[in-house]
């Protein structure tokens, strides 16, 4: 066009700089700013406004500044652009400091901002800034409210979340798949399937990905059975499942073991739905085995597979090294991922648990010195719980929060009964060179029995007593908890890092396996 002589406008610039936003080009919409100001029209607001947001998507902010700063006529559109061109390229203080200094603002504003902090994983900020959006009585879009609810995810706040969707309900907001999706991973992530279930029973419309968060929210839960056959409705609904369905699946078989069920369908995804299996599914597979005991068949998967496995891939087949005492090929996986992962610290702790399992302590020192010379640090165990919509963290042996008197208290009372249940201390668990007697109370001060402590304190029942915590939960404190559930009558929801765990009546929801 330009070749032929023919005349550009604004119309043609502003489609053209959308393509060059698209492919992020800035060479090619620099060429187009030129050809504006060469036509004379580079001061109409909606050309300055796509430049600004060009400029911007590509990374050019000084040129973006520069327009923004220029701008006789700005509207909103320019200020969310250039919000949303800071927060994209990390800018996060510049972005809040423009967003402050708005004449006024309208739901994109918010919005950006809000989306902004979730995707930088600065939750607290999202949430606090969506409570001052609802002091000033702006709606909040579908954009916002999934970024919310996210926050309230990865914050561990239920009442938040479920506040959410309380609201949601009360504005007679249409629940689309996005949205409808995040509330079931949100549930699912808090261990409230009967509120997952209520939200995918409701859904008009349903996409793969919804389908997915069920199977593998079910999965996680310990409602393996209810998952699978998740699936297979799935399927009779005609909705194609694709490579994260598969590993949701894969997932459900691993968390009970299902070693035969979990042939069949990684053997289907290649062979009835032409998905081929990724390092991830692979992952699952060695996993699976490892967890089931076949730790030589997942040795040989691993050897044999068409892909170089990763660390994850090794590190599942370490875990089961532990958890079935095979301290050989253990501490032959342990040196191979230590070398080819110095800085993790999962791997050094693992190896040194094998070596102290045996009694090898100048191993133990061995590994302890290794992760000091490499910077290594073991991440402390950590254990959150929400009460009245604030979030208690506490770490092991804690004694840091203003209830810590009325917290040992309660951890003494929780001693006594356990005792009267039949408790002994697994002190297995504690691989230190020190007394059974010290191990014991090491064991009684981790972070999930004080959290555990403080919410008897706290939340009164039927409510159940939700836990999540940083690390895999252990042997001893799962086996505390079942019979706490059942001393105290109540319900106590755990999520680890693998899985949740729900405690009734003195037994677990994973049939203690995990």
């Amino acid at each position: 066009m330009v070749v032929d002589g023919v005349l550009v406008d604004e119309v043609v610039l502003i489609t053209v700089l959308s393509a060059c936003t698209h492919l992020v080009v800035a060479m090619t919409g620099q060429l187009i700013h030129a050809l504006a100001i060469k036509a004379g029209i580079e001061l109409y607001i909606n050309l300055q406004n796509a430049l600004i947001h060009m400029y911007s998507i590509c990374g050019e902010l000084v040129a973006a500044e520069k327009l923004f700063s220029s701008g006789c006529t700005l509207d909103l559109i320019s200020w969310n652009s250039m919000i949303s061109g800071y927060l994209r390229c990390g800018e996060v203080e510049k972005a809040r400091s423009l967003f402050d200094s708005m004449p006024q603002r309208d739901t994109v504003s918010w919005s950006v901002l809000i989306s902004g902090y979730a995707q930088r994983d600065r939750f607290a900020d999202a949430l606090a800034l969506f409570q001052d959006m609802q002091l000033e009585g702006i709606q909040p879009d579908e954009t916002v409210l999934v970024s919310v609810i996210s926050a309230c995810t990865h914050l561990s706040a239920l009442d938040q979340g479920a506040w959410i969707h309380a609201y949601i309900r009360k504005k007679q907001m249409k629940v689309n798949v996005i949205l409808g999706t995040t509330l079931i991973d949100m549930y699912m992530k808090f261990g409230s399937v009967p509120n997952a279930m209520e939200v995918f029973r409701a859904m008009e419309e349903k996409g793969v990905s919804t389908w997915n968060a069920l199977i593998l929210g079910l999965a996680m839960n310990g409602f393996v059975k209810e998952s699978l056959a998740t699936f297979s409705e799935m399927k009779e609904c005609n909705i194609v499942p694709n490579e994260i369905t598969f590993l949701a699946v894969l997932g459900a078989c691993r968390h009970m073991g299902l070693v035969e069920e979990g042939r069949r369908h990684f053997d289907a995804m290649s062979r009835k739905h032409g998905i081929e299996p990724t390092i991830k599914h692979y992952g699952c597979m060695v996993d699976l085995l490892g967890r089931a005991g076949k730790l030589t068949e997942a040795e040989e998967l691993i050897a044999n597979m068409p892909v170089p496995p990763d660390v994850s891939t090794w590190g599942a087949l370490l875990g089961a090294c532990k958890k079935h005492g095979d301290n050989v090929m253990g501490e032959r996986v342990g040196r191979k991922l230590v070398d080819l992962q110095p800085e993790h610290d999962g791997f050094h702790v693992l190896l040194s648990n094998i070596y102290a399992s045996k009694g090898s302590w100048d191993n133990v020192h061995e590994i302890r010195g290794m992760m000091r010379q490499h910077g290594v640090i073991k991440t402390p165990g950590c254990s959150m719980i929400e009460v009245k919509g604030t979030i208690h963290e506490f770490l092991a042996g804690d004694k840091t929060h203003p209830q810590s008197e009325d917290i040992e208290k309660m951890l003494d009372d929780m001693a006594k009964k356990l005792k009267m249940e039949g408790y002994a201390p697994d002190t297995r668990e504690v691989l230190l060179d020190i007394d059974e007697e010290d191990k014991e109370t090491t064991l009684f001060r981790h972070s999930e029995k004080i959290a555990i402590a403080f919410g008897l304190l706290t939340i009164d029942a039927p409510t159940p007593i939700r836990i999540m915590k940083n690390l895999r939960i252990c042997n001893d404190c799962h086996m505390a908890a079942k019979l706490i559930s059942r001393a105290y009558d109540r319900e106590i929801v755990v999520r680890d890092r693998h899985r949740f765990h729900h405690f009734k009546q003195g037994s677990c929801s994973c049939l203690d396996y995990w």
